[in-house]
């Protein structure tokens, strides 16, 4: 299903496409051209007259032409920068952020720039790094975010681990606010949620497992924002979950605090029970939750008391899996299912098609000050093609990431990716 076909150079009309620019409210028929690696021109009625003659024309038969989509929340490493590329291209992901959680950590330049020198090999999805905010992501001492930021570090987190010492997050904030950069907690009191399987509740009881309270949430949320408010810290939460949180998150930005926040489609599609007898591909950091917090998160993005979603894209392999339920990793595959699970929010009359588009391209990237994310001239021709509202069931086996371990499997969705655009050359075609 997925190709990388021959570089395209010069200029490229895309004609009769549906222009969606979340960034601006653009939604109307027109066209793109493209001139090397750049869009030097959009707008609704581009092409009604005539197409420059120099031009290769691509019609896009009145489908959805958008901004790529921006992903910031992937798990990988310097050996699967390639499949994650694949995955990413397939799922309309032009532009995607790496937790530092690499081997080695992204705790020194030289691993910064090894992460994006690996991408650029790989050509294929722009590959942006998070700097950890301690070395080793131990918690203790604080990496140079200094230096990691002037090599290419977007923001800084220690990835699924929180910054469980109060001082060192406090230092770690105040040193952050000198200089304008953010800080990314993932949000659990590692003391509560230790030997947790899933979500605390009569589930986790039905099937005898150790649970994982949705209070060791709610408790770092509350920690972490009084210590963004004392030090003038910007703050983003990763993967909310939870009832208790969004309603933290919402009343702390009411009165003023520089305070953001991400979630992940499994905590607005899915609740606990998916995790059914044992089922391991839905055993996540954090765990599914219940459906009054899944509601919550689904009221969270309507509001605008969460700012963007991200695929938390956390490949797992099949030994790693297939394991009794307690022992088995946390963790599931999301690129490739981004765009249709957040497609979702619109077709249950949540959000517009724009608002949910916003979620996943000009949001993050705004959030990170990344180039990325917008359908204007001048900007990078990243671009996604796609149709909302071709029907198709996701299967695990037919992915592209190398792994497969998605919580997705089987479930009837509506949206697919058509054409994968970046730079100006198209990488992924649907059945081309």
């Amino acid at each position: 299903m997925s190709v990388k076909l021959p570089q395209e150079l010069g200029k490229i009309a895309y004609v009769n496409a549906r222009l969606l620019d979340p960034a601006t409210g653009l939604d109307a028929m027109g066209g793109v051209l493209t001139e090397g690696e750049s869009i030097t021109a959009v707008g609704a009625g581009l092409f009604n007259d005539t197409v420059p003659e120099d031009a290769k024309v691509i019609d896009c038969q009145g489908k959805c032409l958008a901004p790529g989509l921006v992903d910031m929340r992937v798990h990988m490493s310097g050996q699967n920068v390639h499949a994650t590329g694949n995955a990413a291209v397939a799922g309309g992901v032009t532009t995607a952020v790496c937790l530092p959680g690499t081997k080695p950590v992204i705790d020194d330049p030289t691993v910064v720039e090894f992460i994006a020198r690996t991408a650029r090999r790989a050509g294929l999805v722009k590959v942006y790094p998070y700097g950890a905010i301690t070395k080793g992501l131990e918690g203790q001492e604080l990496a140079e975010m200094g230096m990691l930021a002037e090599s290419g570090a977007v923001a800084f987190t220690d990835g699924n681990r929180t910054v469980a010492n109060a001082r060192t997050l406090t230092q770690a904030l105040s040193y952050a606010a000198t200089f304008g950069l953010m800080i990314v907690e993932h949000a659990e009191e590692p003391s509560l949620s230790e030997n947790g399987a899933m979500n605390e509740g009569e589930t986790a009881t039905r099937l005898g497992l150790t649970g994982i309270p949705r209070e060791a949430e709610a408790i770092i949320v509350e920690r972490d924002l009084r210590l963004a408010e004392m030090t003038g810290g910007r703050l983003h939460f990763a993967h909310v979950s939870t009832a208790a949180s969004v309603e933290l998150i919402r009343r702390a930005k009411d009165r003023g605090l520089t305070v953001t926040c991400d979630t992940a489609p499994p905590y607005f599609a899915l609740n606990e029970t998916a995790v059914g007898d044992y089922r391991t591909f839905a055993k996540l950091m954090p765990p599914l939750r219940s459906e009054a917090d899944r509601e919550a998160i689904v009221a969270g993005l309507k509001d605008g008391a969460i700012d963007a979603i991200a695929s938390d894209h956390c490949p797992k392999s099949e030994d790693l899996k297939r394991l009794p339920f307690a022992d088995a990793a946390f963790g599931g595959v999301g690129m490739e299912t981004l765009l249709a699970i957040t497609l979702e929010l619109m077709h249950n009359g949540h959000v517009s098609l724009l608002e949910a588009l916003g979620l996943i391209s000009h949001h993050p990237a705004d959030l990170l000050g990344l180039n990325a994310g917008r359908l204007r001239a001048g900007a990078a021709a990243d671009l996604m093609l796609f149709d909302p509202n071709i029907g198709w069931k996701i299967d695990a086996d037919q992915l592209h990431s190398r792994a497969k371990n998605t919580p997705f499997d089987g479930r009837p969705v509506q949206g697919r990716v058509l054409r994968t655009v970046i730079d100006g050359r198209t990488v992924f075609m649907l059945n081309p």
